[in-house]
């Protein structure tokens, strides 16, 4: 039987910087097998064969993406073994704090023809240095986005009913956990849904909830309490020991747009921009918010003026990443061009035997 592999982001660009939820995982893993690389492209194939072999075996499988290259692979968890091989290198530097134990560290720093590295230096420190000044700009552009987004969420919260929306939220936590409370403590994962790519917003919603039977798709605008509502339903999941999976937003690090209860089979998705979700199987369900909102023009108008300023930075963030994914391709490119392909593939064989199933 083969195991089969769920889809997120390892990291994201949003308005709060450059995000991961590693530490999370790292923490639960049984093992952890840091892999510190150069940036290049050679790293991802090898995750992906890791990942083949272990799904060939019947695991299930965690595979993560880079942002910059959805091809790229950054990481894997082998969900069955609790095993976790993460690029440890740029654009996070992660670094083992429990050697001899849980932690192990492979290095391919040391696979690179020495004359060839030479060879390629200067464009490598020249792309370098442009790719820092345009990831600057992508990541101001994103700040900018999101203060805009808080004062569009600002315009609505101040017209919301809010206790209607305690109400609606108090009933989906009866229909949805009932009188549940299980004898152990809950697990807590963290992923993160999505993040603005080279080629925009990008999300990998359809695939971290793929096995929800019930997916229920939270309509409304922004500031209406989606992510407020979702928290609480997995507060209240947590202290009834029912295993909770954060889906965390990729433009407001401290927002949530997915929560899934596993063992319910039940997720709750924000389904609106920039990831606009509608009944597509079985087991769909709208939860509109947007009645909430009362009516009111000098709102709206407030909300058409900030929806423009909103696009524009969006817009100039867009643009950025995309200059810099084409300048870390090159980077990328370069170095596994000066890639000693014996040394290489000496260094591969140590990793994919490190722990075999």
């Amino acid at each position: 039987m083969t195991g089969s592999i769920t889809e997120s982001m390892g990291t994201a660009y949003t308005g709060d910087g450059i995000i991961h939820k590693y530490d999370h995982l790292i923490r639960q893993a049984a093992v952890t097998v840091f892999i510190k690389t150069p940036p290049a492209f050679a790293l991802s194939g090898l995750l992906n064969e890791l990942a083949a072999l272990y799904a060939s075996r019947g695991c299930e499988i965690e595979r993560f993406r880079s942002p910059l290259h959805l091809e790229k692979t950054d990481g894997i968890y082998v969900k069955d073994a609790g095993i976790l091989y993460i690029s440890a290198s740029a654009p996070v530097s992660l670094e083992p704090a429990d050697l001899g134990g849980r932690h192990r560290v492979v290095s391919f720093y040391d696979v690179y023809d020495e004359d060839k590295l030479r060879a390629v230096n200067p464009s490598i420190v020249q792309h370098t240095e442009e790719a820092e000044a345009v990831l600057g700009k992508a990541l101001q552009s994103l700040s900018e986005a999101k203060a805009i987004h808080d004062e569009w969420e600002a315009v609505n919260i101040a017209r919301m009913d809010w206790a209607e929306h305690t109400a609606i939220t108090a009933k989906l936590a009866a229909d949805l956990l009932g009188t549940l409370r299980l004898n152990k403590e809950a697990v807590v994962t963290h992923r993160i849904i999505g993040s603005l790519s080279a080629s925009g917003a990008h999300d990998f919603i359809p695939s971290i909830t793929k096995t929800a039977k019930r997916r229920i798709l939270i309509k409304s605008l922004p500031g209406t309490g989606k992510s407020t509502m979702m928290k609480a339903l997995a507060a209240e999941a947590e202290k009834r020991g029912i295993d909770t999976e954060y889906g965390w937003c990729g433009l407001d690090a401290g927002s949530i747009d997915v929560i899934q209860f596993p063992e319910l089979s039940v997720c709750l998705i924000d389904a609106t921009e920039p990831h606009v979700y509608d009944i597509e199987r079985e087991g769909d369900e709208i939860l509109n918010l947007a009645g909430l909102c009362a009516k009111d023009e000098l709102a709206e108008r407030k909300i058409d003026a900030i929806r423009l300023r909103y696009k524009a930075a969006i817009g100039e963030a867009a643009e950025a990443m995309h200059r810099y994914a084409g300048l870390t391709g090159r980077i990328d490119a370069a170095m596994d061009s000066a890639l000693d392909q014996q040394a290489f593939s000496e260094k591969s064989k140590t990793l994919l035997t490190l722990l075999p199933v």
